[in-house]
């Protein structure tokens, strides 16, 4: 068992509960060389997600895309770990460890644009917990049901605190038809401790389709009719930066239209991960990149000098 004071117990008790949030959303105080405005601070803050318009050029988004592509191809040095499929065929769901694997996504991983403000909300270095491509071909793209992030990160990979953001860099348009990922606006603020004890080896299961670390429905019911859903759709190009708690999930895509999107989890260097809150083993390192981090981002270039 994690040595660490479990402030967020989740897969304990047989009923779920809601939990008060105890961590900062912005560590940072706002002053006029933060990497975004006063507004877009305050709109994260509030609502635990921010939609930022075309971050990317039409060539960086074309380099990023090209390799995208090159990756869901499997090519031989990609670690077979990695690479996971959906849960009804062999089509690629999602490719994790990007940032390792890829000379393209580990610029990407480490450009100003991403880096600068993940530390500003964290106030602190940050590192990558993890990284993944996910697709969504058209036509058959899987659904990914409603969760926190942190509950899971917290009870199966031992993250201590909520001081993690997430983002996503939208390799294709994201529209509301072809599977966006949605969020219930200020869930952030609040933590769903879940029910059922978690199997081992959960993560092979769960990279596929989740079952465990599920919110109870009658409380996401509850949060959507105070909160509603938002949906961020815009170009490719386009970064949605999301808290770590903050509910979300997406539809199946059964459009014409593909969608992928490349995610980077940025951890602050002072909430390393510990022993996982369940008492199993860890998940893999692909999933979950513990001893502090493999490289931390402490000094950003940008992307564009080397696309």
């Amino acid at each position: 068992m994690s040595l660490a004071e479990d402030l967020y117990p989740s897969r304990i008790k047989n009923t779920p509960e809601v939990l008060p949030r105890v961590d900062e959303v912005v560590h940072s105080r706002w002053n006029a060389a933060a990497p975004i405005s006063k507004a877009q601070t305050e709109a994260f803050e509030r609502d635990g997600f921010l939609l930022i318009k075309d971050v990317f050029s039409g060539h960086e988004v074309a380099t990023l895309q090209q390799e995208a592509r090159r990756l869901q191809s499997a090519p031989p040095e990609i670690d077979f770990d990695t690479v996971i499929t959906e849960p009804k065929s062999s089509a690629v769901r999602s490719v994790f460890k990007i940032h390792e694997q890829s000379a393209v996504f580990e610029r990407i991983a480490a450009d100003a644009r991403l880096a600068d403000i993940a530390r500003f909300f964290l106030d602190d270095d940050v590192y990558i917990h993890q990284s993944r491509l996910n697709y969504k071909p058209g036509f058959r793209g899987e659904d990914f049901y409603w969760h926190s992030d942190f509950e899971t990160w917290h009870v199966e990979d031992g993250m201590p605190r909520m001081r993690a953001v997430s983002m996503s860099v939208l390799l294709s348009e994201n529209t509301t038809l072809n599977g966006p990922t949605m969020f219930v606006p200020g869930s952030h603020r609040e933590f769903i401790a879940c029910v059922g004890e978690t199997p081992d080896e959960h993560y092979k299961q769960s990279l596929k389709k989740q079952e465990f670390g599920v919110p109870d429905e009658k409380i996401v019911d509850g949060l959507v009719a105070e909160q509603g859903i938002a949906t961020p759709t815009g170009p490719a190009g386009s970064v949605v930066i999301f808290d770590c708690n903050t509910l979300h999930g997406s539809n199946s895509n059964i459009t014409p239209y593909s969608r992928s999107n490349a995610f980077f989890v940025f951890n602050a260097v002072s909430n390393r991960l510990t022993a996982p809150f369940n008492g199993l083993a860890p998940r893999p390192d692909f999933v979950a990149a513990r001893g502090g981090a493999s490289k931390q981002y402490s000094v950003s270039d940008n992307f564009s000098n080397v696309a």
